[in-house]
């Protein structure tokens, strides 16, 4: 999907300015808030635009400890063990991936000791043949989308 500029500039104040309303960004943006309102429609429908829920620290729930665990699953079962992971409150996030194992999964835990529970859990899926677990020490860069919305809107002015 083509962004335009005022599309990044749309997305960069989302990014800003997330509890905004869409009156306020069309002022800000110095356009029509039914223009304003289609393109949120737009980016929206064509899945730029994800979601609005609000971004949670899994530490300050409680859950400190963030690990990546490699997951190698028997073949035929990467399906069924994806689904039997969402059933895991820990794991935040799983993905398929290539090289060292079928699955990678951000886990986060309240110590180590329930780090390794979960790991536990993970093995002794039906499917699971072995993990890997590599614990995060510090976050260096934390998830963000700004610099890449800034930069597809520098290509969009070209």
């Amino acid at each position: 999907m083509a962004v335009d500029e005022l599309d990044t500039r749309i997305l960069r104040l989302l990014l800003e300015q997330p509890r905004t309303s869409v009156r306020e960004y069309a002022r800000i943006l110095g356009v029509a808030r039914g223009t304003l309102q289609a393109r949120l429609d737009r980016l929206e429908r064509d899945g730029v635009i994800t979601g609005t829920a609000p971004a949670l620290s899994p530490a300050a729930l409680g859950h400190p400890v963030l690990a990546f665990v490699h997951i190698e699953v028997t073949q035929g079962h990467l399906d069924e063990v994806g689904d039997t992971l969402a059933a895991v409150p820990e794991i935040v996030e799983a993905f398929s991936i290539t090289g060292g194992g079928d699955l990678l999964a951000r886990v986060v835990a309240r110590d180590n000791g329930h780090l390794e529970d979960v790991v536990q859990k993970l093995i002794s899926m039906p499917g699971v043949v072995r993990t890997r677990t590599e614990v995060a020490l510090r976050e260096r860069v934390s998830h963000r989308m700004l610099p890449l919305v800034e930069s597809i809107g520098r290509s969009a002015r070209r």
